[in-house]
């Protein structure tokens, strides 16, 4: 698939990336094109955002289908058993490592600080204040990225102990760690680039790199795998990493070589951001926020061999439309950060509630598929070679609880890049994750003795809700001022939307014996019955974001 994107004046496209039409290097301080905004970088417009998202969202899907692959060679080689719970507990290292350093963590940090010195450069400032910025900022970071893959690699024995001490092998999730502990490096890096291309309107080469990953990965289980085992699995882990870093360095580099001049000195407003209070707020939310899976996985492990890979195949399925409908928050990120730094609180506050109103809708719609087919998907995904019947059955079972806790992960997600594109510390977040883990480790203990699988998913589900109602509750003078009721009553109709799709659907799933046709009859189902509710619901953003879709696909040329 090729985007054609317009192009700015005298701005050739390095990397293929869309480019912000009307945008220029502003040759004199201080003097802005007319209607550029007081940064020197207009505001990127609607057909721009709508082109971004549709090369985001296409690149994001290629990379999920292949993490689906990854997880369907993982359950066709080593099954769901005491082997890829070894693995699985091994995963929790590039699982945290990619929310920290990647997606979200890193992002929030580094995102408004190129945001800063990319507007700087806009309007002439002396030198080229990215370079410095990258001089400054990208030796320390490489340092710590480099020794905490070291004290993982020392350190492993007494992880593995702590994250699931009922493990039967635990040898093998030891060397497994070892392996994938090399990733703390490579995501950093990766997550590096992907930041400061984000920040230069470049979504491209970063949604390109779990495509990289996902290869490395599937390719050593299938070379390796019959030697190493699920050792394999571990080693692609390190391989993916790396590749992630590769597919983006040469778009990167050549943004840094487009300003002449030698590095400039760093303005207090750039500096800001690297402050460790901020860091510290940006890194303890997002470990807390993943921490749900150091939750479940702690209490899968005392229970029999193959829950802890029940729960990870059902995670991996059902958050599919989660990362989907939070690629539109990717691309607008830096949108909201440059409005925040220009004191236009009211365009940030109109952009974020569009997000939440769209990534609501999405997500809702994806939630109730899952609810609807879950068992014809997992039957048609992972059921052959080691992955019996009996796999796709209790997968399926905790897939669809799992699911209710969807929009909870989808909000959460937005929510927290509106409290930090502002680039200023806050602690709120943290404690909104911080009482949803304590919800879930509560519930999860609760249950788990009467429900077991579903119990922990329940309590998943729980939690992340407890905390988005408390960022949603939060929302105002701490991040963007949103209109919460307001919000919250527009969630409200898509919500009841996919309740009644998802029973829909799921009454035209089980007519059939054939999973295909029953994906096929429920999925349609599903869309159909949801498309109307909305409709009639006169749901925000589902009539804009059809003939979004709709004028943008005749610019798509698909080779």
């Amino acid at each position: 698939m090729t985007v054609t994107p317009p192009r700015a004046v005298g701005d050739a496209t390095a990397d293929g990336a869309p480019v912000v039409p009307g945008t220029r290097t502003v040759a004199t301080a201080g003097v802005a094109p007319p209607g550029a905004a007081p940064s020197g970088v207009a505001p990127p417009s609607s057909r721009f955002l709508a082109k971004a998202a549709l090369v985001t969202v296409a690149l994001s899907i290629a990379g999920a289908l292949l993490g689906l692959v990854r997880d369907q060679a993982l359950a066709h080689l080593f099954g769901a058993g005491s082997e890829t719970d070894a693995f699985l507990v091994a995963w929790t290292v590039p699982e945290f490592a990619a929310t920290l350093l990647i997606e979200d963590g890193l992002a929030f940090v580094l995102v408004p600080m190129f945001s800063t010195a990319v507007a700087r450069r806009a309007r002439g400032a002396a030198g080229d204040p990215v370079r410095a910025l990258v001089a400054t900022t990208l030796p320390r970071l490489s340092l710590a990225f480099l020794a905490a893959s070291a004290l993982l690699i020392a350190g492993a024995p007494y992880l593995v102990e702590a994250l699931a001490p009922g493990l039967p092998h635990p040898r093998l999730a030891v060397d497994c760690t070892r392996l994938t502990a090399t990733c703390v490096l490579s995501f950093g890096l990766a997550g590096y680039c992907s930041a400061a291309l984000r920040a230069h309107r470049r979504f491209v080469a970063p949604a390109a790199i779990y495509v990289a990953y996902n290869t490395g990965i599937i390719t050593a289980m299938f070379v390796l795998g019959g030697h190493w085992g699920v050792r394999s699995a571990a080693l692609g882990v390190a391989v993916g990493g790396a590749l992630m870093v590769v597919a983006q360095v040469p778009a990167l580099w050549r943004q840094l070589r487009r300003a002449d001049g030698t590095p400039a000195p760093l303005e207090p407003a750039e500096q800001r951001p690297m402050d460790l209070t901020l860091i510290a707020t940006v890194l303890f939310f997002a470990l807390t926020r993943q921490s749900q899976v150091l939750v479940e996985r702690f209490l899968a492990s005392s229970l029999p061999s193959g829950a802890i890979s029940h729960l990870n195949y059902a995670q991996k399925v059902a958050q599919m439309p989660m990362v989907l409908s939070l690629m539109l928050c990717t691309v607008t990120f830096p949108v909201v950060a440059q409005a925040l730094a220009e004191g236009d609180t009211e365009r940030a506050r109109d952009r974020v509630e569009r997000d939440l109103a769209l990534v609501s809708c999405t997500v809702l719609l994806g939630a109730a598929a899952v609810v609807a087919c879950a068992p014809q998907m997992i039957q048609l995904l992972f059921q052959r070679g080691a992955f019996t019947a009996q796999d796709t059955a209790a997968t399926a079972a905790v897939m669809r609880v799992y699911a209710l806790g969807l929009l909870g992960h989808t909000l959460v997600g937005a929510l927290a890049r509106s409290y930090f594109s502002g680039g200023r510390p806050t602690w709120y977040p943290l404690f909104a994750m911080t009482a949803g883990i304590i919800v879930t480790s509560w519930i999860g203990a609760w249950t788990i003795g009467s429900w077991g699988v579903c119990g922990i998913a329940a309590a998943n589900a729980t939690g992340i809700t407890v905390s988005a109602l408390l960022m949603l509750r939060g929302m105002g003078p701490r991040s963007v001022p949103i209109r919460t009721r307001r919000v919250v009553a527009e969630i409200g109709k898509p919500v009841r939307a996919a309740a009644v799709a998802a029973a829909v659907g799921a009454f035209c799933a089980s007519r059939v014996d054939s999973p295909v046709l029953g994906l096929v009859l429920g999925g349609t189902a599903v869309t159909v019955v949801f498309a109307l509710l909305a409709w009639a619901l006169r749901v925000q953003g589902f009539a804009p974001a059809v003939r979004s879709v709709t004028r943008r696909l005749p610019h798509v040329r698909f080779r």
